[in-house]
């Protein structure tokens, strides 16, 4: 469902009545408050799967429990989520900085990766929602092998590439330009992509980023792990801003979601645009058959 004040339901059930209720062959179930649903489309009782909610708790977090409840049981392939609003979760005692640790929590797993892909593009931010000035002392050896590393896993595992390759990007402009514009390539980064050489992956870097989306050098990777948010993030929405999915790696589960916000200035004005929400979708349903759930 989502936030119910933003756009998630409306582009949910958009979503579900374009696709007629089901995605490569799997039955699509809505999980919220049904009137919400139905403030934007008339959905039949059969499509809503059935939620337990805590009156004095958050619905929104309800949802995203029985979600990924029903995927860890296997009664779900996949689980899509609508975008939420943080600031207001808080108010209910929320104390994850987003979708993706709070379902590393419910899943128990110990590291969850996030990666949007769209238009023939995947990227992974190594560090998500950290002030800028903090980058640098985010950024670390071990978390650059072991991101690098669930990254590599799901593209053969969930996306079917046997050899992969991953491109690392640098920090600073020109990847540090040996040193002169910054020591984190050299001590940092280098050492890392070639301790992952050294374990037979196949990944170049540090690159500088300037120059690692244009046609011809994403032709040279699957995947690209960046160094802070906006590395990422810019160049996939630039390129496939209405068809971007956000991927959870790292998961038991298969968890995906639209790369856009709650967009609360236009909901329930019917003029959000459910196209990313259905890239979500199927997007959900080709890794849960590449995982067999």
């Amino acid at each position: 469902m989502g936030e119910p004040s933003g756009i998630g339901p409306e582009v949910v059930a958009k979503a579900w009545m374009s696709l007629h209720g089901s995605c490569n062959g799997r039955a699509l179930r809505l999980v919220g408050e049904r009137q919400i649903f139905r403030r934007h489309a008339d959905v039949p009782d059969e499509a809503f799967l059935s939620m337990e909610t805590d009156r004095h708790g958050s619905p929104v977090v309800a949802a995203i429990k029985t979600a990924v409840g029903a995927a860890m049981a296997r009664r779900a392939g996949a689980v899509v989520t609508a975008p939420i609003d943080k600031a207001k979760l808080l108010e209910h005692g929320f104390a994850f900085a987003g979708h993706t640790e709070y379902l590393a929590k419910l899943t128990g797993a110990p590291r969850a990766v996030m990666m949007l892909a769209g238009a023939g593009l995947r990227v992974v931010p190594l560090t998500i929602h950290v002030p800028l000035a903090e980058v640098p002392a985010s950024i670390s050896r071990e978390a650059i092998v072991d991101t690098a590393e669930i990254v590599l896993t799901a593209l053969t595992r969930e996306f079917l590439i046997e050899h992969p390759r991953l491109a690392v990007s640098g920090l600073n402009p020109h990847a540090g330009e040996a040193g002169k514009l910054g020591r984190e390539e050299i001590e940092i980064i280098r050492p890392a992509v070639e301790k992952l050489r050294e374990s037979g992956y196949r990944v170049s870097g540090p690159l500088p980023a300037d120059t690692m989306f244009h046609a011809e050098a994403r032709a040279q990777y699957d995947a690209a792990l960046c160094m802070f948010h906006d590395q990422a993030l810019i160049p996939l929405k630039t390129l496939a801003f209405w068809e971007g999915v956000n991927v959870t790696l790292g998961l038991p589960i298969v968890r995906t979601s639209p790369d856009h916000g709650t967009a609360p200035d236009i909901a329930g004005q019917d003029r959000a645009d459910a196209r990313s929400m259905i890239a979500a979708i199927r997007m959900a349903a080709r890794l849960a058959d590449a995982r067999n759930l």
